[in-house]
């Protein structure tokens, strides 16, 4: 068997396919160079860490399923000025999910915050951090078809899996009186242990229609709020503020 038959056949078996894509022409760049041995095997271990890396980045994208990949590059913070843009781009280094903090967005509908949820969501699969998203009304309908089959501690240690959810639109459909306490108890599940992030079109003080008991929503908040980055979105729809921006753009 040739060298460069067993190079295939041992790179297959040790599951390195960068290295066994890369390595001739590595090899080619080496001699070019007149790089050492060490110097040569550090350029394939570093090919190879970085397409692992960014396999796995790919792998928790798509786990996190995310309706539309929306960045943070792409939001204009300037139509937003009730935001402080630097304030909140030191939370995409990702100290927030490190200290099982939570981030609630309160806002009117329009006002971008799915946007900022979902780019912040991308910003910590980036840091290394499994995230899912989901809406309220779709976290609900899990947790009641669980709570009917029996499933819902399974269901509960699935969902500790991920260091951030993001939980968007809460507010926006009325819950059943089971559906409002199993939602509360998943967010009690998740105190201290993991991060929560919310986007709501509702005040703190209107939360009462969601969860129907007073007690139980001052119950949730002081858990929500205990240790939260609370981000108040107002002013005009910022999708009005984009689009007005892009047709006068457009006509100039």
């Amino acid at each position: 068997m040739t060298t460069e038959l067993l190079l295939d056949h041992l790179t297959k078996q040790l599951r390195i396919p960068t290295i066994a894509a890369q390595y001739g022409s590595l090899a080619r760049e080496a001699e070019e160079r007149n790089l050492s041995y060490e110097e040569f095997l550090l350029a394939l271990l570093e090919a190879e860490s970085e397409s692992r890396e960014e396999n796995q980045r790919q792998r928790r994208l798509k786990q996190a399923a995310f309706p539309v990949q929306k960045t943070l590059d792409s939001y204009d913070f300037s139509l937003m000025p009730s935001l402080n843009r630097n304030r909140f781009l030191t939370l995409s280094k990702g100290d927030f999910v490190e200290k099982k903090e939570n981030i609630i967005f309160l806002g009117n509908s329009g006002t971008g915050k799915s946007h900022l949820a979902t780019g912040l969501g991308i910003e910590m699969i980036k840091n290394g951090y499994k995230v899912k998203f989901i809406t309220a009304a779709e976290l609900v309908e899990e947790l009641l078809l669980a709570n009917e089959e029996h499933k819902l501690g399974a269901l509960e240690k699935r969902w500790l899996k991920f260091d951030l959810i993001i939980i968007d639109e809460l507010g926006y459909v009325p819950f059943s009186k089971i559906g409002s306490e199993l939602l509360f108890q998943f967010f009690a599940g998740r105190y201290e242990r993991a991060s929560v992030m919310i986007t709501t079109n509702l005040e703190f003080t209107e939360w009462t229609s969601i969860f129907g008991d007073e007690k139980m929503t001052a119950a949730l908040l002081d858990r929500l709020t205990h240790r939260a980055h609370i981000l108040l979105l107002n002013g005009e729809s910022y999708r009005f503020r984009q689009s007005m921006k892009q047709r006068d753009e457009g006509d100039q």
